[in-house]
């Protein structure tokens, strides 16, 4: 069968494809994917290409699109389901890089990192302006306790760190596993030293953070998202930097990418990156190898494990 890759994948999952079945690699725009999109059987993506209800209006060849990452919100999944085709992604590839890149921000913002090399190189020697924090001891709050909070609260354990938790949907014996003690919403906001956010952006979780609940975080708490930016009401953020209730804050993820002219790029105390949660090597890796296992299981007629819309077996 014929598959179509028009974003970036590891040379290591081209070959598994290949070894099977004929791969193109092309980067293709909107109308060039419209061309060329009924010859294949399979589509492989990342985030640039969208896959769009009329891309798969004339994907009648089409069984499966496979996007090499965890969301799909450039692939039209109740269209594809409509018409039977298969979705899959790999939701684990980057559970480690997005863990790892939380503890990195809560470590940069407790020890002023970013603001102590900008010093530096300033030709400054302010030790005592910036005196940081330690994160033995405190209490990380977490809401959304998924594969990645799991996966930040191993690590937090390690530092030394209490860990409460905000999910609604981790049983309690899995909780415990973990070292995770359960507690209401308000709860995590009232006692966490610092609140790292790990929560699917849903209808119920879309503005969950806003000012009744940044308000009741200690004076000198933290903020980290690198889940989704709708989760965390921005203009409240701001106004928690900016009044001090907050002592900073830490995004991955924004409204509109790039941020151009977010007033959170003017708030006090708070660093950025560019949406790197999935951006190491060895994620990227994950994600190819994943992508390509899950499409071969379609194109075999076998189910896949990482199914977006179990639907088109229903």
């Amino acid at each position: 069968m014929k598959i179509l890759i028009t974003d970036g994948l590891g040379p290591e999952a081209i070959f598994t494809l290949q070894k099977l079945h004929e791969v193109d690699v092309q980067e293709l725009d909107s109308k060039g994917l419209l061309s060329v999109i009924p010859e294949y059987h399979a589509l492989i993506v990342r985030s640039r290409t969208t896959v769009s209800k009329p891309v798969l209006t004339r994907a009648t060849n089409l069984k499966v699109v496979g996007r090499a990452g965890v969301g799909v919100d450039n692939i039209d999944v109740a269209e594809a389901t409509a018409r039977k085709i298969v979705v899959v992604n790999a939701p684990t590839a980057s559970t480690i890089s997005v863990a790892e890149l939380a503890l990195g921000h809560m470590i940069s913002l407790l020890r002023h990192l970013t603001e102590a090399d900008r010093s530096v190189k300033d030709g400054k020697w302010e030790k005592k302006k910036l005196e940081g924090r330690e994160l033995f001891g405190k209490t990380l709050g977490l809401v959304g306790s998924g594969r990645i909070g799991a996966e930040v609260a191993k690590r937090a354990e390690a530092f030394g760190m209490r860990v409460i938790a905000y999910d609604p949907y981790l049983s309690p014996p899995t909780a415990k596993a973990l070292g995770i003690q359960l507690v209401d919403k308000d709860v995590v906001f009232r006692e966490a030293d610092i609140v790292s956010v790990h929560a699917a952006l849903t209808p119920e979780t879309k503005g969950m953070i806003a000012a009744a609940e940044l308000a009741m975080m200690k004076r000198g708490a933290i903020l980290v998202n690198c889940a989704r930016a709708e989760i965390v009401q921005e203009t409240a953020l701001v106004d928690a930097l900016r009044s001090g209730r907050l002592a900073g804050a830490a995004a991955d993820v924004f409204q509109t990418e790039p941020p151009v002219g977010s007033p959170l790029l003017t708030a006090p105390n708070a660093v950025f990156t560019p949406h790197l949660g999935a951006s190491t090597r060895e994620a990227q890796a994950r994600a190819g190898s994943i992508i390509a296992d899950e499409v071969i299981k379609v194109l075999d007629g076998r189910r896949p494990e990482f199914l977006v819309n179990p639907e088109v077996y229903g």
